[in-house]
């Protein structure tokens, strides 16, 4: 199950003893006289915790302390190596945390090919513009620029998604009612406050502003999708 083991030549390796003895204490912690609760733990009933850390690392990154990173990447870590101790166990379809790490490494390196191979981007806007053809050749199940994108992600950050694979696709936005002020958009303060009011009212009068952007969000992936089948037909408007 392991698509690469070793490393590019010329990839520095070091040695991580603390990223071991971690591993060692999840394996003593989900064995035999470990801790009772980590060993009926499922993928199932974990995913609450891998939503919280995660988040609760976002939180340290945009008003914590160093320290406060520090401790929530570790916790989201734990996460990650809680999920591959479960999958070491699977009776029909194992893998290790060194499959994961393997299979990661080979993602890596074959979206890097201006790092690893002979391709040529030099600029972080080149690489972005490379991004997504890299991607599609590693996933040519693929059908659409669509695909991929959580389902789970509030709507919000779902839109930002969605928005930027429309841009690459050449399909433009909804056109909204009113017009936009621009003001809104000096700098994200101020955006995050008239998103906050926007929201605010929507509540007041009744209206849930997270279902709604799910509405808008639906209709704007289907003209995507509308789009894409009539290219793939040769269908030209």
């Amino acid at each position: 199950m392991t698509p690469q083991t070793a490393a590019p030549e010329g990839t520095p390796i070091e040695p991580h003893p603390a990223l071991d003895a971690l591993i060692g204490v999840m394996s003593r912690l989900r064995g035999p006289g470990g801790c009772a609760w980590d060993a009926e733990q499922t993928h199932e009933s974990l995913t609450p915790y891998l939503i919280e850390e995660a988040h609760e690392l976002v939180d340290a990154i945009e008003s914590g302390t160093r320290d406060d990173v520090l401790e929530e990447l570790g916790d989201v870590l734990y996460q990650v190596l809680f999920h591959a101790d479960l999958a070491a166990t699977h009776e029909s379809a194992p893998f290790t945390i060194d499959d994961v790490a393997a299979r990661s490494m080979s993602k890596m390196v074959g979206r890097h090919p201006h790092v690893f191979g002979d391709v040529t981007a030099d600029t972080a806007e080149e690489v972005s513009a490379n991004w997504q053809r890299w991607k599609a050749q590693e996933k040519p199940a693929r059908t659409s620029v669509l695909d991929g994108i959580p389902a789970g992600l509030p709507a919000l950050a779902r839109a930002e998604k969605v928005a930027g694979r429309a841009t690459d696709l050449g399909v433009a936005p909804p056109e909204p009612s009113i017009a936009i002020d621009e003001r809104m958009l000096v700098d994200e303060q101020a955006l995050g406050t008239h998103l906050l009011a926007l929201a605010t009212t929507a509540r007041a009068r009744g209206l849930d502003a997270e279902r709604a952007l799910r509405t808008a969000l639906r209709n704007h992936e289907n003209v995507i999708r509308v789009t894409e089948a009539e290219r793939r037909s040769g269908v030209v408007d």
